[in-house]
């Protein structure tokens, strides 16, 4: 049985949640743990009413750590909310306390299965996940810069005025700050986006993908379709065995960071090594220091 455990009934597990009823999945039963049951136990009373009409029969279920024992996934989606202007760097000390008694308390289950994890800021969250629970490298895939991808696909994919789908670029790095797009590698069918657009339009766009996520907290309070739909389809490529390639958060060189990874039912099957230019490898260097410092920091 396909269980999916979610740790934190929030906006972004919730979320999540609905979009794997309204795909086609191979997910059985999802349960909802959150420190507040009666929000749990409401959230899945609220989601079972949608079935009718959905193209899921997935059972959903407010339940406990102790229903982790069997999942093949656990999702942690708890953890303090990022506020208007705080960047996702400062809600380190917040989450850190709370991922290790998640982790702690799942272990506790007897849990073998696959971490995703979405709390922020996420590469940091998936080392302290990996360090808490001990588990190999490819069972612990963060959230990272998908949502960014798809963010830039869709500002592309208008700029252009072709199907999101014919966008062929990457988010890489850091899920925040020094995220950046290896424009090198980055194609519309199979012209390079640098042959069309400009290097001062790129920069443009490179530097509003970094601002959207904070733009929408300002207008809104916090993301959570977005990712929700991201969280699912990363589900998918592992429920369905899908040797997909996606830009997630997978340890690389020492640290979690965002690179194009190979997803399957084992979880990450393998990173691939993008050929970068010069000043693309600047980029990344500036991501790996600044998650290195912060980690440094931690073990303090």
């Amino acid at each position: 049985m396909n269980k999916i455990v979610i740790v934190g009934s929030g906006n972004v597990g919730n979320s999540y949640a609905y979009s794997l009823l309204n795909q086609n999945t191979r997910v059985d039963e999802i349960i909802l743990i959150d420190l507040d049951s009666k929000k749990a136990l409401g959230n899945a009373m609220d989601l079972s009413h949608t079935l009718l009409f959905s193209t899921s029969k997935i059972k959903v279920k407010a339940g406990s750590y102790i229903d982790a024992k069997d999942a093949r996934i656990v999702v942690i989606a708890a953890g303090a909310n990022q506020k208007p202007n705080e960047t996702r760097l400062e809600l380190i000390n917040k989450n850190n306390i709370i991922i290790k008694q998640i982790v702690s308390k799942i272990l506790s289950s007897g849990f073998n299965g696959i971490f995703l994890v979405a709390t922020n800021p996420v590469d940091i969250m998936c080392y302290l996940v990996k360090k808490y629970s001990k588990f190999q490298s490819g069972k612990i895939i963060g959230s990272g810069t998908i949502l960014d991808t798809s963010r830039l696909a869709f500002l592309l994919s208008d700029k252009l005025n072709v199907d999101y789908s014919d966008i062929h670029a990457y988010v890489l790095g850091e899920h925040g700050d020094t995220s950046f797009i290896p424009w090198s590698n980055s194609k519309v069918g199979p012209i390079n986006i640098q042959d069309i657009i400009p290097k001062d339009e790129l920069n443009q766009i490179e530097n509003k993908v970094r601002r959207l996520a904070y733009k929408i907290i300002d207008l809104k309070g916090e993301t959570s379709y977005g990712i929700g739909v991201c969280l699912a389809k990363i589900t998918n490529a592992i429920l369905n065995d899908e040797n997909a390639v996606l830009p997630v958060s997978v340890l690389y060189d020492k640290m979690y960071l965002s690179m194009p990874a190979v997803i399957n039912k084992n979880g990450v099957k393998g990173v691939m090594k993008v050929k970068l230019t010069l000043e693309e490898k600047e980029k990344l260097e500036k991501s790996k220091n600044v998650l290195k410092q912060i980690i440094m920091n931690l073990e303090e």
